[in-house]
């Protein structure tokens, strides 16, 4: 841990050097995130509710998802960039260090100007906590921390995922967007709205509707079934086959020879 604040603080003091472009990347995120928040006020003046959702609702799971996304892209940005690593052969340096792999991919890049998404999320917070009619008791408090926390790990996970492919292509699959920078998008709205086939395949196979969609049910009082308030927990086994699938393109990885 000591290590990873000393490289949390290089990143951090690198990227300051230059404070306009700092700033001015962070307040294009937040641009960036807050068309897609227009998109959902647009939406909502047209109907007063989606899927029986009302506007502070919706504003509490996109705030979540949002959330969750920016964190998770913020410290695990070394692996969307993990396909240069490999190309100029900068991970054949990594293999013989003695730390970790994952570690020195998740040291190597931080992207601080993800804060402006994040800051979003909190203005975003700070207007649906009050206005969606939650009886914020502790369970509920709990409940929306698991859907944070365990929301970024799920999708540092798709990120790992996404990673692990460059194993086997040497540049990175376009197609995993759909569910890193797709699911944040989707995520907008709980995703019921898309169907009962896209929830399945986001329960059961990318569990992004375990933090998501099911314990949301059970914030708003959609149910009082415990096992709700507890499905961000389960989603967390999403961390063992993305493990196994870099594990196993590790053991597969032929340098490139840069």
């Amino acid at each position: 841990m000591k290590l990873y604040l000393k490289f949390f603080a290089m990143n951090l003091k690198s990227q300051m050097q230059y404070k306009v472009s700092f700033f001015l990347t962070a307040m294009g995120q937040f641009l960036v995130s807050f068309s897609a928040l227009l998109g959902v006020w647009f939406m909502f003046t047209r109907f007063n509710a989606v899927e029986g959702f009302s506007f502070p609702q919706v504003l509490l799971c996109f705030a979540a998802v949002l959330m969750a996304f920016s964190l998770a892209e913020c410290f695990g940005r070394g692996f969307d960039v993990f396909p240069q690593m490999i190309s100029n052969g900068e991970f054949d340096r990594a293999l013989v260090r003695p730390r970790q792999e994952v570690f020195q991919v998740l040291a190597m890049k931080m992207e601080f100007t993800r804060m402006g998404r994040l800051l979003q999320a909190v203005l975003v917070f700070c207007y649906a906590l009050p206005a969606s009619g939650v009886l914020w008791t502790w369970d509920k408090i709990l409940t929306l921390i698991l859907m944070i926390s365990c929301g970024s790990i799920i999708f540092f996970c798709l990120f790992l995922i996404y990673a692990a492919i460059s194993f086997f292509t040497i540049e990175g699959l376009e197609f995993m967007n759909v569910f890193t920078d797709g699911g944040r998008e989707f995520g907008r709205y709980p995703f019921s709205v898309y169907g009962k086939d896209v929830l399945k395949f986001l329960t059961y196979i990318i569990p992004l509707a375990l933090f998501q969609y099911y314990p949301l049910l059970y914030l708003l009082g959609k149910t009082t079934n415990v096992l709700y308030m507890l499905t961000p927990i389960l989603g967390l086994l999403f961390i063992i086959p993305s493990t196994v699938f870099w594990k196993f393109g590790l053991r597969k990885y032929k340098s490139t020879g840069s």
